[in-house]
């Protein structure tokens, strides 16, 4: 069982009997400590903060990661601290899948990945948005 643990006591799992997701950029489970205090990201797109979105599905993502690190530091929280992830992909594919894995280590870095669900979905809510990211964030304690 691959493992991670993080701050506040966020543990990342990947049990035996599991395939090894890290190639595709998430862990299987993620256990959160005892009354544990909790931030809820809403989806972020790739819109830049003048409302910019890219036609590029890379640069999609690019600055849907960094919408959700700049959410998650508002909220006090780290990158490192993300429990969970739900991602919309318009025209999912694995070549997409692939891109969503390399931008995720780019944004969080090398170590174990948050527990995720990837949704494929036939659009998103603004023309041209290709790829959504929300997240669950586990916070120090007040």
């Amino acid at each position: 069982m691959t493992e991670g643990s993080g701050r506040n006591g966020l543990s990342l799992l990947n049990p035996p009997g599991l395939y090894d997701p890290a190639p595709n950029g998430y862990s299987h489970v993620a256990l959160l400590p005892p009354g544990a205090r909790l931030a809820f990201i809403a989806g972020q797109g790739g819109e830049t903060a003048d409302g910019w979105l890219s036609a590029l599905f890379c640069e999609q993502v690019r600055q849907a990661l960094k919408n959700l690190c700049t959410a998650i530091e508002a909220a006090g929280g780290t990158p490192q601290q993300i429990a969970k992830l739900t991602v919309l992909i318009v025209d999912h594919s694995e070549a997409r899948l692939q891109v969503f894995g390399e931008e995720l280590v780019h944004a969080l870095g090398r170590g174990p990945k948050p527990a995720c669900t990837l949704i494929p979905v036939p659009r998103l809510a603004l023309d041209g948005m290709l790829f959504e990211v929300e997240a669950v964030v586990l916070l120090d304690e007040v």
